[in-house]
């Protein structure tokens, strides 16, 4: 099946929320009642934390966030009668739980992979999307296999699953060089600092448009993506998020939203 937005740095954009959510107080410490009954971050937001860009699934376009992640969120938040805000954060972070803990957001949207590590400390809805890994490099590359790596370098995204299945699979004397997002890796492909990257297929392929570059090999993780909340006290968010996502699913607006990102 196929085929992270702002130009406000991330720090910024997290002190903004702050402000916001202080100026909503009047000024008091005490931040302003939820009466959704789901503890969320601001009254009448459904408040997302997302690593952006990371195309297909969430970047900026035309001043809006899109992609499959952010066109999801934004039918739920719809379905559940709430507005939907993004807050954009590094995925460390994110997948680790701590953004979520801090109150920065309600509900984590990243291409986050479901772990039994990251389950520790976090709480995961339904999956909402199966993914394979995948091996990009430039078309005349002779690298065709991960064996081929050996003596090589190859960039990863830090914090992820396709940082641990590189070097847990590729040859004893590849260089695996870790960035912290995908920008930073295809900068470094195409500046030959690193012969290939191995990442999620769906953003692989979306450097694969102009020709430049190609998948040389995918490889069956058996990975799942969820949205991410807080271990504890998010079950009723969790509940409501999986309703709607059974419904978008059941009305086939899940398909529509798909389909746009995606396709055989």
């Amino acid at each position: 099946m196929f085929a992270k937005r702002s130009a406000v740095p991330k720090t910024l954009a997290i002190a903004a929320i702050g402000a916001l959510a202080l100026s909503a107080c009047g000024g008091s410490d005490e931040p302003a009642a939820d009466e959704s009954g789901l503890g969320l971050v601001a009254e009448g937001s459904l408040t997302v934390c997302s690593d952006i860009p990371y195309a297909p699934f969430e970047y900026e376009e035309d001043g809006e966030y899109v992609g499959f992640d952010m066109d999801l969120m934004r039918a739920i938040a719809t379905g559940m009668d709430l507005e939907l805000e993004v807050v954009d954060v590094g995925f460390d972070g994110l997948a680790s739980g701590a953004v979520l803990s801090a109150g920065q957001c309600d509900i984590g949207a990243s291409a986050i992979t479901i772990t039994e590590e990251r389950a520790e400390n976090l709480a995961f809805t339904e999956p909402y999307y199966d993914s394979l890994q995948s091996l990009l490099v430039p078309v005349d590359s002779e690298v065709a296999s991960i064996d081929d790596l050996a003596g090589e370098s190859v960039g990863v995204q830090a914090g992820t699953t396709g940082e641990t299945y590189t070097r847990e699979n590729v040859p004893a004397d590849t260089e695996v060089v870790a960035f912290p997002s995908d920008a930073e890796l295809y900068s470094a492909l195409q500046a030959g600092n690193v012969a290939a990257i191995l990442q999620d297929l769906p953003v692989n392929l979306a450097h694969t448009e102009d020709g430049t570059y190609t998948i040389a090999a995918e490889f069956e993780t058996d990975e799942q993506y969820g949205f991410a909340t807080t271990k504890e006290g998010s079950e009723e968010l969790l509940a409501a998020v999986n309703e709607q996502l059974a419904e978008l699913r059941d009305n086939g607006e899940y398909d529509e939203i798909y389909n746009t990102y995606f396709s055989e």
